[in-house]
């Protein structure tokens, strides 16, 4: 059936995605409690218990929440670099010796015919990454929580079917919001996370027209809004690729998932 994947939730307070290719369910962090995630994929028509694999971006709680309590209750392995295995270790509890799997960054696992690669990103975590999923000629990459979309990364998620993009902040109203300067310096900075603006100029870098959709993801709650997002990457977009007709601009949600995204078969 080629691949389909769905974001569970994305944003400040916690991040999750499934990808899915009719053999194996890999699931991308646990953000959320293990009864949240729970229901959010009962949203999707998906059981815990049928999840393969776990992957990990990296260890900041957004990301990890919920990821000791779901991989205990449901005997899961859970893949991350070493760096990142020394966090997880202070953070999530006793993970039974077998289902520790070190996934170097760069490296690739196959999981029967669904093929996962991670690569470095940057970002204030100890190693963090993200993935790139594949299945024949068929690509879906996760990348969110990068303070800059450096060359590397762009080589590797360009030509996707399928992208989940942070797009972070508004630098505007990051600017001008409550945080304190010292917070505001670590978002903006290259390990912080990426803009509105820095993701649509992104965007234009890797997309061809094999791109067909981009799920805008991690928005913050305090100084983002799903539609200024929207504007600013479409804006970006049809300003230096106006000919990208078929592209199609995602929301994502912070309390409820993405319908199942099926890519073409074709």
């Amino acid at each position: 059936m080629g691949m389909r994947f769905t974001v569970l939730s994305s944003g400040s307070t916690g991040n999750a995605t499934v990808v899915d290719n009719g053999e194996t369910k890999v699931l991308i962090d646990v953000g959320f409690s293990a009864k949240k995630m729970e229901a959010l994929m009962k949203e999707r028509e998906l059981a815990a218990d049928t999840i393969d694999a776990i992957v990990i971006t990296h260890e900041h709680s957004d990301h990890i929440k919920g990821l000791g309590a779901l991989a205990r209750k449901y005997d899961l392995p859970i893949y991350a670099n070493e760096k990142t295995w020394v966090e997880l270790d202070r953070q999530i509890g006793v993970i039974a010796e077998e289902n520790k799997r070190v996934m170097e960054t760069g490296s690739i696992e196959e999981f029967g015919t669904l093929r996962v690669e991670s690569f470095g990103i940057s970002h204030d975590a100890a190693e963090p990454v993200g993935y790139c999923f594949y299945d024949g000629e068929q690509k879906i990459s996760v990348v969110t929580d990068l303070g800059y979309m450096s060359e590397k990364v762009k080589e590797k998620i360009v030509d996707s079917d399928a992208l989940v993009l942070e797009t972070n902040h508004d630098v505007d109203m990051l600017r001008v919001g409550h945080y304190p300067w010292s917070i505001k310096r670590r978002i903006l900075g290259d390990k912080g996370h990426l803009s509105n603006e820095a993701a649509g100029e992104a965007l234009c870098d890797v997309m061809t027209n094999k791109t067909k959709s981009v799920y805008m993801a991690h928005l913050s709650r305090d100084h983002n809004l799903m539609d200024l997002a929207r504007l600013t990457v479409n804006n970006i977009v049809q300003e230096r690729a106006p000919e990208s007709k078929q592209l199609r601009l995602m929301d994502t949600y912070f309390d409820r998932s993405t319908k199942w995204d099926v890519l073409d078969s074709e």
